[in-house]
């Protein structure tokens, strides 16, 4: 039976954060054996860390700074990150990136605080995982800077084009795919380019509680993502590109494994 790796879950400071155990519990029931909690900001990232010394063997955790969050970007932030990243369960540099559909932070912060983290990932040499949104020339350009010095680099809930993708694929970056493409109004292009994903470098992920995937029938009367619909996911992937489920399954866990240095 195949099992599965969620890279990235939000189960701090969301509407999953009441209901750890029973979510941890749903989606080891569903063969969603592991999952990445996502830092965003310091405070988040310390209590992930807090969290997955409860759940050793099924949580791991990111430490970083979102682009949301960039503009709490302090002088101090590098050396609290540098050190939460020596916690067991940290097993990436992230979520860090920049967001210009939002802007919840100037943009001048967030290039800031993204060069930075990715600076402390080359320092550590620990994996990042990234975030991008409307801000393709920028982030590409201040990747560049780094990925050759970079051991792994994700950009997880890519839910871009054609040429973004072929730029990911040129920088040699793991890709994580969400329920986004699963929906049939703004899922359609990365339905349509989801094939030209090298098989070496597709991931599976689902961002609860965020982006329930719509296609999902009978639809969840809870409107929140969980990871136990990985495996939905998964599958709406796989029939797309033409791959047996298990073959796909066992790729991606596979895939998730190596980027983060875990053993498979």
């Amino acid at each position: 039976m195949p099992q599965y790796m969620d890279i990235a879950v939000n189960l701090i400071g969301s509407s999953l954060e009441k209901d750890i155990q029973r979510v941890v519990d749903d989606a080891k029931a569903h063969s969603v054996t592991s999952m990445v909690v996502i830092g965003s900001h310091i405070e988040e990232s310390l209590q992930a860390v807090k969290l997955c010394q409860q759940f050793p063997e099924q949580l791991y955790s990111t430490a970083g700074i979102h682009p949301h969050h960039a503009s709490e970007w302090q002088a101090d932030s590098l050396n609290i990150l540098r050190k939460l990243s020596q916690a067991p369960s940290v097993i990436a540099i992230g979520e860090c990136g920049l967001d210009y559909n939002r802007d919840f932070s100037p943009r001048d912060m967030q290039r800031k605080a993204f060069a930075e983290q990715l600076a402390l990932a080359v320092e550590l040499q620990m994996p990042v995982l990234m975030h991008e949104r409307d801000a393709h020339e920028d982030f590409i350009a201040i990747l560049k800077e780094f990925r050759s010095e970079l051991p792994a680099a994700l950009l997880h809930c890519f839910t871009g084009n054609k040429l973004s993708l072929d730029a990911y694929i040129e920088q040699d970056i793991y890709l994580g795919v969400t329920g986004w493409v699963c929906d049939e109004r703004r899922g359609q292009e990365l339905a349509s380019i989801v094939t030209d994903i090298p098989n070496n470098r597709i991931l599976v992920e689902t961002d609860s509680p965020y982006l329930l995937p719509r296609s999902m029938r009978p639809k969840p009367k809870s409107s929140k993502n969980e990871p136990k619909y990985l495996p939905y996911i998964a599958q709406y992937i796989a029939t797309l590109r033409k791959q047996n489920l298990e073959d796909f399954a066992a790729q991606t866990y596979s895939n998730s494994r190596t980027f983060f240095g875990l053993e498979n």
